[in-house]
């Protein structure tokens, strides 16, 4: 196992993560009267809890996180709230769907980050491969959740009639 490159690896996904959860929060308040609002809250439950892993996983291998990385991801999350939408003042359907595609490669890269950590579960006793399994399963179904959201919001927010 190479630390140094494990290190600042796991200290990346954890400012991606740190932005993830941020990111699935703010979509499920914004979403908090929609019919699928349940999902919603689900995966950001699930995405906060995934971060708190990977803290863990980093904790048992003797990583240390890097508290600016942490805020970089936080604050890019709040950066990226400034994009133009088409709208002055209320939140547009396009942004609904930047989010759920932006949400969706952040848990797609972390489906990959369990299964990187597979091989150095190879040569580390303090991983369990099952458990790691167990986190790239619930990154699929998320992954699912998304798409299946994403396909709802294009349907209301590009087709006639639609936002």
């Amino acid at each position: 196992m190479h630390h140094k490159a494990l290190s600042i690896y796991l200290n990346d996904h954890l400012a991606g993560a740190t932005s993830g959860v941020e990111l699935s929060r703010r979509i499920a308040r914004a979403h908090h009267s929609s019919a699928r609002a349940g999902e919603m809250q689900r995966v950001a439950e699930d995405i906060a809890q995934d971060r708190q892993t990977l803290l863990e996983v980093m904790d048992s291998l003797g990583i240390t996180p890097r508290r600016y990385k942490i805020y970089g991801g936080w604050a890019a999350e709040k950066v990226a709230r400034l994009k133009p939408n088409g709208r002055l003042v209320r939140r547009s359907g396009l942004s609904t769907l930047i989010e759920l595609e932006t949400l969706r490669l952040g848990i797609q890269g972390k489906h990959q980050l369990w299964r990187a950590l597979m091989h150095v579960a190879s040569e580390s006793d303090h991983l369990d491969t099952s458990r790691l399994q167990g986190l790239m399963d619930r990154a699929t179904n998320q992954m699912a959740t998304m798409d299946s959201l994403h396909d709802a919001a294009a349907r209301a927010v590009l087709s006639r009639g639609g936002g």
